[in-house]
């Protein structure tokens, strides 16, 4: 009998890009992002950041090397190893629209998820192709054309978006799938 299938996102859900994205934030304009007003969804983070620096912001995501070290959010290696034992696990991402993350997202997947094989990655323009019996993913427009189980997991973007079971962590996936 197979093994259940499981795609899991990288960018806000393994990995905190949002973190290293205001940190270049921070190092160019010496800005902090207010994380509040995010929270609280009275403005957009394009809103909060004006013209200039949403455009920086943008921009940074065009940067070779700029995937290639992003912090990984806490339990997030050691759930997913255990999830590799129990699910075809396979790590998908919409990076083609970002060019030089093809490369990062290979090397820093390899660096940090030595168990898993790069027959488990995928990297995508559209996750419309995905189709495993799980998916999580901080966006739900990741969704839409999906057949299996969707999972939202939180992000500054997605708080105010109801319709889905969610995880807050990865203590939380472990919980449900282990």
């Amino acid at each position: 009998m197979p093994m259940p299938s499981l795609a899991i996102d990288m960018d806000d859900t393994i990995a905190d890009t949002h973190k290293k994205l205001k940190e270049f934030i921070y190092r160019d304009f010496g800005e902090v992002i207010d994380d509040e007003k995010l929270l609280k969804g009275d403005s957009s983070l394009k809103e909060i950041l004006g013209p200039e620096k949403y455009g920086a912001y943008r921009s940074y995501l065009f940067q070779p090397g700029f995937f290639r070290d992003i912090e990984i959010f806490p339990n997030a290696i050691q759930v997913i190893e255990k999830l590799n034992k129990k699910f075809e696990v396979f790590l998908v991402s919409s990076a083609t629209e970002f060019p030089y993350s093809l490369k990062d997202k290979i090397d820093w997947a390899n660096e940090n998820f030595p168990f898993i094989h790069w027959q488990q990655i995928c990297l995508c323009g559209s996750k419309s192709l995905v189709q495993t019996d799980y998916m999580i993913d901080d966006r739900s427009m990741n969704f839409r054309t999906f057949r299996g189980k969707p999972y939202l997991y939180t992000a500054y973007h997605n708080l105010h978006e109801t319709g889905f079971e969610r995880f807050d962590n990865w203590e939380e996936v472990a919980e449900k799938f282990l």
